[in-house]
């Protein structure tokens, strides 16, 4: 086919010298000519080879049930294949006897080469990127993502190509450009600093199952609290639960403190802690009406019961003499409200038993003493479970008086009365 080409310009250059411009210039143009009717026929090339997959091949790949190939669809992938075609054209007609002057063939050769790489590097890419959006779509995907080194990858390719771009244009050998670089591998850790330090991060955070897409995770310094959308080479991005991104430095997981709540998503119970703070001037010991009215509580019979039981047994061994109140034991109060607590809880069908389950005084203070609820929930849904915690504090707080006992309130309750009397 070369044959016909140079039987193209000679023709041209024959015809245009007949017209009475010189030979030189007849020369040119006819390679000019003959040029811009090979860059034509490469167009055309590329419009029927890109038609021809668009009429057979992507039909045939949406109608299979694989869904490698319509991610190769999606990244474009057939699409730069079928720019290789006008490239192919272009550099296997064009010799060096097509231009008189060899500079020319030697800068058009050398411009086709790095188009070459250029399309290669995009078809590799596409590659690439296919594989990880196969990949995702796996369930394990989640805890062991590949993005980082699917990016990794890519930055490796585009290195290695704009070495192969740098030798053909400048005609170098690829070996020694790769030697250079190694005298500038300071310049090089500055300016790929970031993706250095978050590719190790991001593996320190794979490999050690520290974190995954979908965990929702905390980190107070950076605003935020949601879901893990994406864990790239040098970022990770959170959706807050207001629906707004948060994107973080992958290494930042790695030097700083984060909290990821999997382990509790996995347990299947989320906890509960809150106090309430008792007033202390409400407590005191119960006195035999108190007790019969606690009796009429279902869920403290059997605790009243057995509790006066024992206390009485050891009052009567050490002849305790129950006219002083501080002799001897007595039950409180507040003992009898922690025991309620206790069997209210456990009847709750929405709190785990075999959980940890607490409820205890915690250190008194100014603001009183705090009664604190220490149990899980069975539910790890958000809005469910403010529901059981609103739930429960709420039935505390209106029961509280129940027991002779007061929720501690800044100024105290009966505070600004008292002043007003004393007025």
């Amino acid at each position: 086919m070369e044959q016909y080409v140079q039987q193209l310009k000679d023709f041209l250059t024959e015809w245009l010298g007949k017209t009475g411009i010189s030979d030189t210039l007849a020369t040119y143009s006819g390679e000019f000519i003959t040029l811009i009717l090979l860059v034509l026929a490469a167009y055309i090339g590329y419009v029927v080879s890109w038609k021809l997959m668009r009429k057979i091949l992507l039909p045939l790949f949406q109608r299979s049930k694989n869904q490698f190939d319509d991610l190769l669809v999606k990244h474009s992938f057939f699409r730069r294949i079928s720019y290789l075609v006008p490239a192919l054209i272009l550099y296997y007609f064009i010799d060096d006897a097509l231009f008189s002057q060899k500079i020319v063939t030697t800068f058009i050769e050398r411009l086709l080469e790095v188009f070459f790489v250029f399309n290669i590097v995009l078809v590799l890419d596409s590659v690439l990127s296919t594989v990880n959006d196969f990949y995702s779509r796996f369930d394990f995907a989640k805890d062991h993502p590949i993005k980082g080194l699917i990016q990794i990858l890519k930055i490796v390719l585009y290195l290695v190509a704009g070495m192969i771009v740098i030798g053909v244009l400048f005609d170098r050998d690829i070996s020694t450009l790769a030697l250079s670089l190694g005298t500038m591998s300071a310049v090089i850790m500055l300016i790929f600093k970031d993706p250095i330090l978050g590719f190790v991060g991001g593996l320190q955070l794979i490999f050690n199952k520290m974190l995954s897409i979908g965990d929702w995770i905390t980190v107070p310094k950076y605003g935020a609290d949601g879901t893990v959308l994406e864990l790239n080479l040098t970022t990770v991005k959170v959706q807050n639960w207001d629906k707004t991104i948060v994107t973080l430095p992958t290494y930042s997981l790695i030097t700083d403190s984060f909290q990821n709540w999997r382990g509790m998503e996995d347990s299947g119970g989320r906890r509960i802690k809150r106090s309430i703070n008792i007033d202390m001037d409400s407590i005191g010991f119960c006195s035999q009406e108190m007790l019969n009215r606690f009796r009429k509580i279902h869920v403290l019979r059997t605790y009243i019961d057995e509790t006066e039981k024992l206390v009485n047994d050891y009052n009567e061994k050490h002849k305790i003499d129950p006219s002083v109140l501080v002799n001897g034991r007595r039950q409180t109060n507040i003992g009898v409200f922690r025991a309620y607590l206790k069997a209210y809880l456990h009847n709750r069908t929405d709190i785990h038993d075999d959980m940890t389950f607490l409820v205890r005084q915690l250190q008194p203070s100014e603001k009183g003493l705090p009664v604190q609820i220490y149990v899980f929930a069975k539910t790890i849904e958000w809005a469910e479970y403010e529901d059981v915690q609103a739930d429960i504090f709420d039935h505390i707080l209106a029961v509280i008086p129940q027991f002779g006992l007061k929720v501690y309130q800044f100024p105290k309750s009966g505070d600004f009365a008292g002043m007003s009397a004393k007025g």
